[in-house]
């Protein structure tokens, strides 16, 4: 399975502005620029935005295969996640990525969640891709 995106930028980094789009049209023509990246401009959408979007459906989604794998059936889970970018030597580089995850599963204990946790946490493929060069903090709360 491949997902396919496209990005269109017109102009220089600080006056330029793209718009990005989805093959599923969930995106369609979704506006990003430098403000809105680095300036805090509150039109438009960032790539670390959508990064901090994919972590949070695919941690979520490796939480509940995790706590099904345990015979535990969640009722909900919801994931926040904070994407830090930094200036770094060479340049800019996502440098943490801070998830806050809350699920009520009918039977769990707190030692089954937090295990499922750390392991949707190391075996999602959004963490994986990041693992050795981001910072992953969790905060797991079993509601």
């Amino acid at each position: 399975m491949a997902s396919k995106a496209s990005a269109v930028w017109t102009g220089s980094l600080k006056e330029g502005k793209g718009t990005i789009s989805t093959a599923t049209g969930v995106l369609n023509n979704a506006n990003y620029s430098f403000a809105t990246r680095f300036e805090g401009a509150a039109s438009g959408t960032t790539p670390e935005e959508m990064i901090a979007a994919a972590h949070a459906s695919c941690f979520s989604m490796a939480l509940g295969a995790q706590l099904g794998a345990a015979g535990l059936t969640p009722e909900k889970i919801e994931t926040h996640a904070a994407v830090t970018l930094a200036k770094v030597d060479g340049g800019f580089a996502i440098t943490r990525i801070a998830l806050t995850t809350t699920a009520s599963v009918p039977g769990a204990t707190k030692e089954a969640f937090d295990q499922a946790a750390a392991n949707a946490k190391a075996g999602c493929p959004i963490s994986k891709l990041f693992a050795n060069n981001t910072e992953i903090t969790l905060d797991a709360t079993l509601v």
